[in-house]
């Protein structure tokens, strides 16, 4: 089954509480929060306090997305909240040990733990590491802000992933980030995808919540 990730950044802030219900209520089952420090991304977005609060009102899986320039510190904010999945930057470390670290650190907490890379980072990158992970971010668009438009050629990574997955007999998963919608996400899930996450499309769909979330969930992947 497709695993479907809400991101809260496309929410209404003002009403957050009411779209967390309505998050509830779907078929979703991961609730996608994306972290931004103003430094690794030009935005800012949540911090660890928010997530205290927003836990207390759903029990659903909780994906947390940091986009920030020192992970290997930023994981230890995050202990009074409750973390299913937390993802940090290839990017943001500055070699293969701290790279490691990081991934270490977060499993130690009992967390489940995920690298993502951004568009212009090669996915073969990862090699040293895929047999630790629990899951790989591949982002389809430059992380930082919501809206932008999904790059089709990320899928490659996406295969890249999947076969390497297979011939080294791995169980992580592969998740996709940026712009997805009904179409671009049947391309991901055709590309082997396991996780989608999408923003705009659920919490800002002219039709429903429930019908982006339901939408996403009918796609099937295929074995091969």
């Amino acid at each position: 089954m497709i695993i479907v990730s809400p991101s809260l950044l496309s929410a209404n802030f003002l009403n957050l509480e009411k779209d967390i219900e309505m998050f509830n209520k779907s078929n979703a089952q991961w609730l996608h929060y994306d972290v931004m420090d103003g430094n690794f991304v030009p935005n800012i977005s949540f911090g660890p306090q928010i997530l205290e609060q927003v836990c207390k009102i759903t029990d659903k899986f909780i994906d947390v997305h940091i986009m920030v320039a020192n992970p290997l510190k930023v994981v230890d904010y995050f202990d009074k909240a409750r973390v299913n999945m937390l993802t940090f930057h290839y990017e943001a470390v500055k070699d293969l040990e701290e790279l490691n670290a990081v991934i270490d650190k977060i499993h130690a907490k009992g967390i489940k733990a995920a690298v993502s890379i951004k568009p212009n980072t090669p996915v073969e990158v990862l090699e040293p590491v895929l047999c630790k992970l629990d899951m790989v971010l591949v982002m389809s668009v430059e992380p930082g802000f919501g809206g932008q438009k999904f790059m089709t050629e990320m899928l490659s990574k996406c295969d890249w992933l999947h076969n390497w997955r297979i011939e080294n007999n791995l169980n992580y998963l592969i998740q996709i980030d940026g712009g997805i919608n009904y179409e671009n996400g049947k391309k991901a899930v055709e590309h082997h995808c396991d996780s989608l996450v999408a923003g705009s499309y659920c919490f800002n769909n002219p039709v429903s919540f429930d019908y982006a979330v339901d939408s996403l969930l009918s796609l099937k992947k295929e074995n091969k």
